[in-house]
């Protein structure tokens, strides 16, 4: 199987440029698709535990029936899907989605993994830089949900670095509503951005999610830092 597996071409399906230099990838190979920077690959339709449990876990510490909801980014729909089938009804979800080709993608050859999750009346998807949305926000949100780079650094997209240095974390203290919950996704754990995080008045728990990558076991990293009052 695995040799019938490797005889099978990988076909470029789409690119996508980046803001400050650069080009995403969409990749398929059979029924797998990857979405990759350079070598690195952000996301692949056969590793999703870790995009589910951002989601999942979040939910799970929410106690408002009416939550408003922020994800940054839309990757190929786990986080959203695992929100949407988490949620009540009367929640609210915002999605803010840097890149218009990412958009394509999920209507497009991505269809089918995101079901119907950009026409659940919950749900919002509005374009630009999800910094943004979180500087502008005045209402407040009870969980941010951010998956938009490799880990709590700009690797993709420099601008990211905004999300996750002093300043930003205090931005998104600001955006939440009291015991509102930032929860972030990452493909490696980092004692540094933990500091952070305490710095900028956030009780911090690190939960490690068991992923298997290319027949090996390993573990992705989620913060769930939850605003104190």
């Amino acid at each position: 199987m695995i040799a019938e597996v490797a005889t099978v071409p990988v076909e470029l399906v789409d690119t996508a440029d980046l803001p400050d230099g650069g080009t995403l990838r969409l990749l398929r190979r059979g029924d797998d698709y990857s979405i990759r920077f350079r070598d690195t690959e952000l996301m692949g339709n056969q590793v999703r535990q870790s995009e589910e449990a951002l989601a999942i876990l979040t939910c799970e510490r929410l106690t408002q029936s009416d939550s408003r909801i922020l994800i940054g980014g839309l990757g190929m729909g786990f986080t959203l899907g695992a929100a949407l089938k988490s949620l009540p009804a009367t929640a609210a979800v915002t999605v803010s989605e840097l890149l218009p080709a990412i958009v394509e993608w999920a209507k497009g050859p991505l269809a089918h993994l995101f079901h119907d999750y950009l026409t659940d009346a919950r749900v919002t998807l509005k374009m630009g830089d999800v910094h943004d949305a979180i500087v502008k926000e005045t209402v407040g949100y009870d969980a941010i949900l951010l998956d938009v780079d490799n880990g709590p650094d700009g690797l993709i997209h420099l601008a990211n670095e905004r999300l996750y240095c002093n300043w930003g974390l205090r931005a998104a203290h600001a955006a939440l509503r009291p015991r509102g919950v930032l929860a972030i996704w990452s493909a490696y754990p980092d004692d540094d951005f933990v500091d952070r995080l305490e710095r900028a008045r956030f009780d911090v728990e690190e939960v490690d999610v068991a992923v298997v990558i290319d027949g090996e076991a390993a573990a992705h990293t989620i913060w769930f830092a939850t605003r104190q009052d």
